[in-house]
């Protein structure tokens, strides 16, 4: 098999990552996030990763930044997602690399800390605890345990507080 690469993505990209999100979930509402997202204040152009097997794009995430607000403080962490994979080429570790990949190009930016919504089961074997073991929740609809979080700094999210995603998340919840 040939190995799996992983970088940041370009505009030459959108196309094929838009296809990747179409594919992986079976609608419009994820590409049309990452489309908001590259818009939005919270992009960073080097968190916006794809996998590329035998030179094509077959994986996406994105790591955005989000307000985490507790005692009438804010700060920022970042937000995983969406994160999808071409659903002919999964289970072969493309997620694993995109997220190992997205967290370690995390950590030297000083991000103090990663929330994700999503399956907890999958994130959980990245590290990623529930939020709500810090006492953090976020301002959409979903399920307590879908929320989880990963500290980049120990400590970060002690005091735990509501990550505040933007609305062009509410779409997907």
């Amino acid at each position: 098999m040939q190995a799996i690469k992983v970088r940041a993505e370009a505009a030459s990209d959108f196309n094929a990552i838009d296809v990747v999100n179409l594919s992986a979930f079976q609608g419009e509402s994820e590409a049309q996030l990452v489309s908001d997202l590259r818009k939005s204040a919270g992009f960073i152009p080097d968190l916006s990763l794809v996998a590329e097997l035998n030179g094509r794009i077959v994986g996406h995430v994105v790591l955005s930044r989000v307000p985490l607000n507790s005692g009438g403080k804010s700060r920022e962490i970042l937000a995983l997602g969406p994160m999808s994979v071409v659903p002919s080429q999964s289970h072969r570790g493309i997620g694993t690399e995109l997220i190992d990949a997205a967290v370690a190009r995390a950590k030297p930016l000083c991000y103090e800390a990663i929330a994700v919504a999503g399956h907890p089961d999958y994130y959980r074997r990245f590290g990623f605890k529930p939020a709500a073991d810090w006492g953090v929740s976020c301002n959409l609809e979903l399920p307590e345990d879908a929320l989880l979080a990963m500290e980049l700094v120990d400590g970060a999210l002690a005091g735990g507080g509501e990550v505040e995603y933007p609305d062009i998340f509410r779409a997907l919840f």
